[in-house]
């Protein structure tokens, strides 16, 4: 007998296969099934792809390895599998050297190259989640970027469904904070965002782009003119020729974003601002997979814009005060006051700006903003000062509320945030819109906040604060994320939650390590998309407090929002831990000779 080498391994001795048909080797990192077929001998990686069932257990017949658990068949010549949602099994090469059989003590899939990308799709277009677990796991083993896997999947997105919807922004608002997760969170992260994408694509009709108007010479005021005629007028096909034609003429990215974002809000708080958050989350996607695919992407966006229904026709914005009047009337009176403002040092008083913003009264609120302005306070000011505002609510949210109230919390929150990134891009890149277009959706997001004020009523008192110590908290930051982590595994656990928080926080722990337990939290969880808006809100809008009293309250409002909704079913969870136990070679079956119970 030959020396093994350092690949291959002894098996059994031919003769000794042809008797039994199939043994199982061991010697390498998993068992590998070695089959006598035709005068043929194969060697195969012993647990089914699909769920890790033993594949000796099966049957062969024509050439076809069948698993006798979920009937998944399999080509032995080359491990291909017949049936999609079971995957390819890896196969090893085998040796014969006289009468004995020897194995490579390590297997592979046939078609390596490339492979992560073809899975990947090929979960998608079927909406097969454990497929596109195990291509991700794949992809991000062979050092592809979390990035290029967004990409692969947003592209998907927006060619097979007709129009963004809730599984793009999730995708997109997960791209936005996965840089800073380790790495089994990245994968779930993701897992969750794939999926969405696909679940959203599943059944529905693809997008048709309409074309840019050929061999068009239009001026960018002319165009910008139209987009938001056409959305007044509800013309989707109108309305997507001329933002196409806009790219295919080269619109540089901040005009854009100003166009797109003056359409949106001369309705008032569209759609309950999913609207404008939807137009946010495009241009944010290609920050992620790169704007030269901004032709494909963008587009996607108008046909909800088009379409959304603005606040101004709804009744509570008409009586008993007419809300959109008064914005109306501030409005005229920003451009002098935003001159008067030039003049006056870098703005600094957000916080107190926040407090005006939560005003008993409608002209309380837009007083505060316009003494803002005239204090030197930019659109970008007003934004963030909006966003904390808004998040205040959810944080001082009254459980006596309906349950269903924390959507209307929520709502302002993701809106402002998506505001305040829409004015800082235009800021950064020196866009064209004018004060009045640019803070438009600061008097809306302001009116939508002040319409909210019931919720406060009485205002849950924040933690650590007004008489509520937290001493009795532990105070190791791993024993209060522990906490953390086995709240939300109870239902009805807002302020035992956000107390937990609150303690990890004022003691001055690390918040990078808070994300990311939240970030797990959420990822395990069937979480609705607006838990997804709200975590990456949250995490956006503390990036620009940092660890100071105003982030501490935001995370506070994503902590108490979340455990409103958890704990969930975590079937998802379940799908995609099995692709990783799968994947990492672990046993989801173990025994040889027994069946699974």
């Amino acid at each position: 007998m030959d020396k093994p080498s350092a690949e291959f391994i002894f098996a059994c001795r031919l003769d000794e296969l042809v008797v039994d048909g199939m043994r199982v080797v061991h010697g390498g990192p998993t068992p590998l099934l070695l089959v006598h077929d035709r005068g043929r001998v194969f060697a195969l990686d012993n647990r089914c792809p699909h769920m890790g069932f033993p594949l000796h257990q099966g049957s062969v017949e024509d050439g076809i390895l069948t698993c006798h658990w979920h009937h998944a068949r399999f080509d032995l010549s080359s491990g291909c599998t017949f049936d999609l949602w079971a995957d390819d099994v890896p196969r090893a090469e085998v040796d014969i050297r006289g009468d004995e059989i020897w194995v490579s003590v390590t297997a592979a899939r046939a078609g390596e190259t490339g492979r992560w990308r073809r899975r990947l799709l090929d979960g998608m277009a079927r909406n097969i989640s454990l497929v596109m677990g195990k291509a991700i796991l794949d992809a991000l083993d062979r050092g592809v970027s979390a990035r290029e896997i967004i990409r692969e999947a947003a592209l998907f997105g927006v060619k097979n469904r007709d129009g963004w919807d809730v599984g793009m922004t999730i995708l997109t608002a997960l791209g936005n904070v996965i840089e800073d997760l380790p790495e089994r969170e990245t994968y779930l992260a993701l897992f969750q965002g794939v999926r969405r994408v696909a679940a959203d694509c599943a059944g529905e009709p693809p997008y048709l782009s309409s074309g840019p108007l050929e061999d068009a010479d239009i001026p960018e005021a002319q165009l910008e003119d139209w987009l938001r005629k056409w959305t007044r007028v509800r013309h989707r096909t109108g309305a997507q020729r001329t933002v196409e034609t806009a790219l295919a003429a080269g619109m540089a990215s901040a005009r854009l974003t100003a166009m797109m974002a003056a359409a949106a809000t001369d309705r008032a708080f569209a759609d309950g601002g999913h609207s404008l958050d939807f137009i946010n989350k495009a241009l944010e996607c290609l920050d992620l997979i790169g704007w030269d695919h901004a032709g494909s992407v963008v587009p996607t966006a108008v046909g909800h814009m088009v379409q959304a229904r603005g606040s101004e026709e709804s009744d509570s914005w008409r009586y008993p005060v007419d809300l959109v009047a008064l914005i109306d009337e501030t409005a005229e009176r920003l451009p002098a006051l935003f001159e008067q403002g030039k003049a006056a040092v870098d703005f600094n008083n957000h916080a107190r700006l926040a407090e005006g913003l939560l005003s008993e009264t409608p002209e309380a609120v837009l007083d505060a903003i316009c003494s803002a302005v005239a204090d030197g306070a930019a659109p970008v000011d007003l934004s963030r000062a909006l966003a904390y505002a808004a998040a205040l609510r959810v944080a001082r949210f009254g459980t006596a509320n309906e349950f269903s109230d924390w959507d209307s919390a929520h709502h302002v929150f993701t809106y402002c945030n998506a505001l305040h990134q829409v004015l800082k891009r235009i800021a950064a890149n020196g866009g064209g819109a004018s004060p009045p277009d640019a803070v438009r959706g600061v008097l809306h997001g302001a009116m939508a906040l002040y319409l909210r004020r019931y919720l406060n009523v009485p205002p849950a008192a924040l933690p650590g604060e007004e008489g509520r110590p937290l001493d009795g908290l532990p105070a190791a930051a791993d024993d209060l994320l522990d906490q953390l982590l086995g709240s939300f595994d109870r239902q009805a656990q807002v302020d035992v939650s956000a107390q937990l928080v609150a303690r990890y926080l004022g003691l001055g722990h690390d918040p990078g390590k808070l994300i990311t337990a939240l970030a797990f939290a959420l990822l395990r969880e069937d979480a609705g998309f607006h838990t997804y808006q709200m975590f990456e809100a949250g995490v956006r809008q503390f990036r620009e407090w940092g660890p100071s009293d105003e982030g501490r309250h935001i995370l506070i409002a994503v902590t108490r929002f979340m455990a409103a909704h958890f704990p969930t079913e975590r079937s998802r969870f379940q799908t995609a831990d099995v692709a990783e136990r799968l994947h990492r070679g672990g046993a989801l079956y173990e025994g040889e000779g027994e069946e699974p119970g």
